[in-house]
């Protein structure tokens, strides 16, 4: 029942969600430093920046594996509920 859920509760995988996002947006606050230059015609960054703008995918993964370990909870709450 939805009233016997407080809205401060964490279920499983919102911490890997939560961190994934943390993760993504420093990726991409990364690729828009690295891409700048690039765009203004200035001298690139070194390489290892292209290397931190690989964030944005490690973060989208980690916040996958985070919705997946949240559905997963959620049919094993289902399967609980119906027997």
């Amino acid at each position: 029942m939805r009233d016997e859920t407080r809205t401060d509760s964490a279920e499983p995988g919102d911490r890997l969600i939560r961190a994934g996002a943390l993760v993504f947006f420093a990726g991409a606050v990364a690729t828009l430093v690295t891409m700048t230059p690039l765009l203004l015609g200035t001298k690139p960054f070194p390489t290892y920046m292209f290397g931190l703008s690989m964030l944005m995918g490690v973060g989208f993964l980690i916040a996958g594996a985070g919705v997946l370990r949240s559905i997963a909870a959620g049919r094993r709450q289902a399967r609980a509920a119906g027997q």
